[in-house]
């Protein structure tokens, strides 16, 4: 397959044409520049460095010509803070470049798609009780970027949205996403204190496989919740811990009520100042504190995901996050990308 992706030197982006190449495919993207210093890139990747929401409908249509299928690997995540209502600004790199790319791949003869999701679109179908699409702006866009998604697919064209987790792994020149956390465990001197629960997780190679396989087998619409390692908050923060030179270093499992403490505390500062984050903290608790585990029976053995070394691929996310914070690394933010 010919294969257009929009975000392709990003983190996942540039791990899924690797993967694609390596089963001969060809890959074409475009990228917002610059190019994140001593990436390492598949070479057999084209590229041309550009904000796609600046091309118009016709330089789309053109880059669409001849290609078989579409990646959307780009957007912005739940981390994001800003004047209220945040959801506009979801909808505007999440949901409205995406609509718009779609039309143009279909209109141009383009068989397949999968877009970059994520796993709280999951959870908020598998447990309806929370409301998370009432409470969580960033969740309800997601869920909402699916329906949009969705509704081109048809016989003529497969839809697939990846449902990703906590990803980990590093690129070089790329800022990690869990440089905020790392700095926060440090600021923690005698004893990290995080709440009970924990999560599923994925390591980016494996992401890289969970693209193409949706690209390769997925048919009609669907969403795939990614999910292969289920690690307790406990479990995770050990291996940190571990890769922080800080074997040792307790972890103390604090009460619910503890932690709503400083959710509504996040909560009453955006208030003051009139912002909103993706995420309201004080409906968060409760998903925060359950275990948002993904059996990788539902979709990663399917798509043909295979087993990889969760153990190093935190590890290369907290060492790189490290250099980061130590400033002995000179990166770009990973946002938008």
């Amino acid at each position: 397959m010919k294969i257009l992706m929009i975000g392709g030197t990003g983190l996942l982006g540039s791990q899924a044409a690797r993967e694609l190449i390596s089963r001969g495919h060809s890959v074409h993207s475009i990228s917002l520049p610059p190019l994140p210093d001593g990436a390492l890139l598949p070479p057999e990747m084209t590229l041309t460095l550009k904000n796609s929401n600046d091309m118009t409908d016709d330089e789309l249509r053109a880059a669409f010509a001849g290609m078989d299928g579409f990646i959307f690997a780009a957007g912005v995540d739940e981390r994001i803070e800003g004047p209220s209502p945040i959801y506009d600004f979801f909808k505007k790199y999440n949901i409205t470049p995406l609509e718009r790319m779609l039309r143009l791949a279909k209109e141009s003869g383009v068989k397949h798609a999968v877009i970059a999701g994520s796993y709280f679109s999951h959870f908020a179908k598998k447990w309806p009780s929370m409301e998370m699409t009432r409470w969580h702006p960033y969740i309800r866009s997601r869920i909402d970027q699916e329906s949009i998604a969705f509704s081109f697919a048809d016989e003529h064209f497969d839809v697939s949205v990846l449902e990703l987790p906590y990803i980990f792994g590093a690129q070089k020149g790329r800022k990690p996403v869990w440089v905020f956390l790392i700095e926060m465990l440090l600021k923690m001197k005698g004893a990290i204190l995080y709440p009970r629960g924990g999560t599923t997780m994925v390591t980016v190679r494996q992401v890289g496989q969970a693209f193409a396989g949706a690209l390769e087998r997925g048919r009609g619409a669907v969403a795939y919740p990614i999910g292969w390692f289920n690690l307790t908050w406990k479990e995770m923060l050990a291996i940190m811990n571990k890769y922080m030179g800080l074997p040792n270093k307790k972890i103390i499992t604090i009460p619910k009520f503890l932690f709503a403490m400083s959710a509504n505390q996040i909560e009453k500062q955006h208030h003051s100042k009139g912002t909103e984050g993706g995420l309201l903290m004080s409906k968060f608790v409760d998903m925060q504190t359950s275990n948002l585990f993904i059996d990788k029976m539902e979709a990663c053995l399917p798509l043909g995901v295979t087993d990889d070394d969760i153990d190093g691929a935190i590890g290369e996310s907290v060492l790189m996050s490290m250099e980061v914070i130590d400033k002995k690394a000179t990166v770009i933010d990973m946002k938008g990308e």
